[in-house]
């Protein structure tokens, strides 16, 4: 009988860790593992436990851009690239006129404000197929400026884990 009653005894609370229990609702700091960068062209958001690594570089664009770049390189398949492009003013090969050459490019930058036409340099464009990156999401931002603090952002998220939200 004391063997039954010890059998008992030690069977009650094991069964207790073998019931099933509901399965945990979402963390409340589920948020707080992701970053998010919102923009005017779209939004995007990566689990900070995904990214691999993350990259700034510059490069000039057939001597007539220069271009500042930031990478950031995940697990998953697609690569999100967030980049500053300024136009290289043409420069005066004796250097004389060097100033004529700047106001007209000057007044090119303002004619082309007042019609509209500079929409076209402030947004992403593609040629297909030679600008098209598979796998690639690409985001223009307005100043270099705002690329710094894009990347300081993302950086920080990398290296604490902590997830944070970037608004330009």
């Amino acid at each position: 009988m004391t063997r039954v009653l010890l059998f008992i005894l030690l069977a009650v609370p094991g069964s207790s860790i073998l019931a099933q229990t509901a399965p945990a609702s979402p963390s409340p700091d589920a948020p707080a593992r992701m970053w998010r960068c919102e923009l005017p062209g779209g939004t995007y958001e990566v689990a900070i436990r995904s990214i691999v690594s993350v990259s700034t570089h510059e490069y000039v664009v057939d001597g007539a851009a220069r271009v500042t770049e930031l990478n950031i390189d995940t697990q998953g398949n697609m690569a999100v690239r967030l980049y500053y492009i300024e136009p290289l003013p043409p420069k005066s090969p004796l250097g004389i006129g060097q100033s004529t050459l700047d106001k007209v490019s000057d007044l090119t930058k303002e004619a082309a404000a007042r019609t509209g036409q500079d929409e076209i340099w402030q947004r992403v464009v593609k040629n297909y197929p030679t600008t098209t990156h598979t796998h690639t999401i690409e985001y223009r931002l307005d100043s270099e400026d705002e690329l710094k603090k894009a990347f300081t952002s993302v950086q920080s998220a990398f290296e604490t884990g902590r997830g944070s939200t970037f608004k330009p």
